[in-house]
C-alpha cells in the first residue's frame, strides 16, 4: 500500500504535495514536511482522483470550505453541480457534498467532476438513506453496509470525511444528566446516530471500531475529519459537559489516528458566543497537540436568520484570528432554506473576507502588506491599484463604473468635489513627493 504523507514525513521524505504547499505558503519545506509529521498540518488528497493540493493547519492561512448538496425536498443534481463550480469559482479552497436526497452516488460523481478542489462529505447522510430506504427504518442500519459505504465514497475520490467518531453511549449520558440543550441536536449525522445507539441499544460502531475507520481512509490518504455531533445550536450550549465531552474524546482519537499514519483533523463547535471563541480555540489545540481545526461558522449569536452568513464573518474572523484552520462559510440561507447559486457566492466571498481579516491578526507579515497597498492606492486616487489589492476586484470595479463621478475621474461619488485625499494631497505635496524619493 502506498504511504501517506504522514508516514512520508515520519520517514523525513518531502513529497510534492509538501513542496507545493511550502510554495504557495511562503514557507520552508522542511517546517511543513515536520508539522504533517507531528499532525498539525494536513492536505486533503485521493489516490484515486487528483486534486488542487491545499494545506490546512500550523502556520498556514485560513482556509475556506463551502458546502453544496440535496435535500429531501429539493434534489436537482444539475443545481448543485451549478453551486460547486460558482464555489470554487468565488475562491472556496475546499468543498463538502452533504446530500442526502435523490441519486446520492450520483450527485456525488458528478459534482467530484466538476470540480478541481479537495471534496469531503459526511458517510453517515448516505448510509442512514441507504438503511431507511432499504428496511424503511434508519436504525435498522448495518454496521457492515457503513463501512462498505466509507470503502465506496473514498474509492470515489473524497478526499476528507467528517466521521462522527466522538458521538458514544458515555457523551448521550452527558448530555442526558445535563438535561438536554436549549438548542438541542443540530448535527444530522449527530442526531441519527444517537437515535441509532438509543434504537439499539449498542455503542456507537465508529467509535467502538475506530481503527477500522482509519485503516479505510489511510488506504487513500484521505483525511479524516472528527464530526462534531454534538456541536452547539445555540449560544448558550457553547461549552455544555455534551459538547466539551466529544471535544475530549475527538482530541484523543486524532492522536490516535495520527500514530496509526492517517491524516487527522478536529470539528467543532457552532454556535459560540465571542467570549468562548478563543477559549474554545486554546481547548482543542492544547488537547490535540494542535491538530487542525475545522470550525463550522461559528456563529456568535442566534437571532441572525437572513443575515447568518454576516455574523459567521464575524465570528469566523476571530476564530481565525486565534487559530482556527479551516472555516465553514454559511450562507444568507442558513437555518432558512436551501441555499441557491448566489447564497452560495455570497457566503464564500464573506468568508473570504473574514479569514483575511483574522489571517491580520496571526498571519501579519504574510497579509498586512496589501492593506498597506490598498492604503496607498487610496490615497493617490490611484483606482488601477485600488482595484489591484481588493480581494474582490470585479465587485468593486462594478460598483465604481456604475456610479463614476461627473466632475473629476480621479475621485469618487461619494466626496465628489469634497474629496478629502485629494485635497490632502495637493495640501501635503511636498511631504509626499519626499516621502515617495526616499
Amino acid at each position: 500500500m502506498e504511504k501517506t504523507q504522514v508516514e512520508y514525513a515520519a520517514e523525513g521524505t518531502i513529497t510534492s504535495q509538501m513542496n507545493e504547499i511550502a510554495k504557495k505558503e511562503g514557507l520552508d519545506a522542511a517546517l511543513i514536511l515536520e508539522r504533517v509529521a507531528g499532525g498539525q498540518i494536513v492536505m486533503p488528497l485521493n489516490k484515486n482522483r487528483p486534486c488542487a493540493v491545499v494545506g490546512i493547519g500550523l502556520g498556514l492561512s485560513t482556509k475556506i470550505n463551502a458546502s453544496v448538496g440535496t435535500s429531501t425536498d429539493i434534489a436537482d443534481i444539475d443545481e448543485e453541480v451549478k453551486k460547486a463550480v460558482a464555489a470554487e469559482r468565488a475562491g472556496a479552497d475546499t468543498l463538502m457534498e452533504l446530500s442526502v436526497g435523490g441519486d446520492l452516488n450520483r450527485v456525488r460523481k458528478e459534482v467530484l467532476s466538476a470540480v478541481i478542489l479537495p471534496v469531503g462529505n459526511v458517510p453517515l447522510y448516505q448510509a442512514f438513506c441507504e438503511a431507511a430506504d432499504k428496511y424503511g427504518d434508519p436504525n435498522r442500519l448495518d454496521e457492515e453496509m457503513l463501512f462498505d459505504l466509507i470503502e465506496r465514497q473514498c474509492e470515489d475520490g473524497i478526499s476528507f470525511m467528517a466521521v462522527h467518531c466522538g458521538i458514544n453511549l458515555y457523551t448521550i449520558d452527558r448530555l442526558e444528566k445535563q438535561g438536554y440543550r436549549y438548542g438541542g441536536l443540530v448535527s444530522k449525522g449527530g442526531a441519527s446516530m444517537a437515535a441509532w445507539m438509543k434504537a439499539n441499544n449498542k455503542e456507537n460502531p465508529l467509535y467502538e471500531r475506530f481503527d477500522r475507520v482509519v485503516e479505510i481512509l489511510k488506504k487513500n490518504d484521505v483525511v479524516l475529519s472528527l464530526g462534531n455531533g454534538l456541536r452547539a445550536g445555540s449560544i448558550a450550549d457553547s461549552f455544555d459537559r455534551a459538547m466539551i465531552q466529544e471535544l475530549l474524546i475527538n482530541c484523543e482519537l486524532a492522536e490516535e489516528g495520527r500514530r496509526m499514519g492517517c491524516q487527522m483533523m478536529v470539528e467543532d463547535p457552532g454556535h459560540v458566543p465571542m467570549d468562548d471563541i478563543e477559549a474554545n480555540i486554546v481547548l482543542q489545540k492544547r488537547m490535540s497537540g494542535n491538530a487542525p481545526y475545522y470550525m463550522l461558522g461559528p456563529l456568535p449569536t442566534d437571532i441572525g436568520a437572513a443575515y447568518d452568513h454576516v455574523a459567521a464573518a464575524i465570528g469566523a474572523a476571530q476564530s481565525a484570528r486565534y487559530g482556527a484552520d479551516l472555516v465553514c462559510y454559511i450562507t444568507p440561507a442558513e437555518h432558512l432554506a436551501l441555499p441557491n447559486t448566489n447564497d452560495v457566492v455570497e457566503g464564500v466571498k464573506v468568508a473570504r473576507l473574514a479569514a483575511h481579516i483574522g489571517d491580520l491578526g496571526k498571519l501579519p507579515e504574510k497579509t498586512k502588506p496589501r492593506d498597506m497597498a490598498m492604503s496607498k492606492a487610496r490615497r493617490d486616487l490611484d483606482w488601477e491599484g485600488q482595484f489591484k489589492n481588493a480581494l474582490f476586484p470585479e465587485d468593486a470595479m462594478k460598483i465604481r463604473n456604475e456610479r463614476s463621478p461627473d466632475c473629476d475621474p480621479n475621485v469618487c461619488t461619494m466626496c465628489g468635489e469634497f474629496c478629502a485625499n485629494r485635497a490632502s494631497n495637493e495640501i501635503f505635496k511636498e511631504t509626499l513627493e519626499g516621502s515617495r524619493k526616499a
